[in-house]
């Protein structure tokens, strides 16, 4: 591939959908949300060294999905300027029920580099505090999972045996968890 060329081409969208765009550039297709200025991903832990994950059915892949508690920035009318953290509190309330004291960002990358154009932020939430039921939003039917982080590696493993797909992402999170020194308070 020429990085010159594609560098200086243009963007063409070639299908405008509700939430995605479908863009050719130089002759690279990929998509891009039409809908957020950010992706963000949620490594929660609770003060008792449990780490919250999300269950959920996600009809792309026609299967429930184990995944840590994410979501989009600015996906919604009125708050075009929130910022990462503000908006993964939200998302991590939204889905689980917990409020987060802190936020430490952990990583930036792409989500799938060779078909997407969005950018995926993970952030680390600490001092949990259970404030609702989650569950998501009215599009969404969120399963809040507790699992403590010496016992995961075996609860995602039978995740897999029931049939769930497991989002590659958190084996991420897990090595920033399991390497970022904090009590996690």
């Amino acid at each position: 591939m020429d990085v010159s060329k594609f560098k200086q081409a243009r963007e063409r969208i070639r299908h405008r959908g509700k939430f995605l765009h479908f863009v050719d550039k130089a002759g690279w297709e990929y998509i891009r949300r039409s809908n957020c200025t950010d992706i963000v991903i949620i490594a929660a832990v609770t003060r008792d060294g449990e780490v919250v994950f999300v269950e959920q059915f996600r009809p792309p892949v026609g299967r429930y999905v184990i995944e840590f508690p994410a979501g989009l920035i600015n996906d919604r009318p009125g708050a075009a300027h929130e910022s990462l953290k503000a908006g993964a509190k939200r998302e991590l309330e939204e889905e689980t029920g917990y409020r987060a004291r802190r936020m430490t960002l952990l990583t930036k990358g792409p989500v799938s580099a060779g078909s997407s154009a969005n950018l995926v932020t993970l952030l680390l939430a600490e001092g949990l505090i259970k404030v609702g039921d989650g569950g998501g939003d009215a599009s969404e039917d969120i399963v809040t999972h507790l699992v403590p982080l010496a016992e995961v590696d075996a609860w995602l493993n039978r995740q897999m045996r029931r049939g769930r797909l497991i989002e590659p992402k958190i084996y991420t999170g897990l090595y920033f968890l399991k390497s970022y020194n904090t009590s996690f308070r």
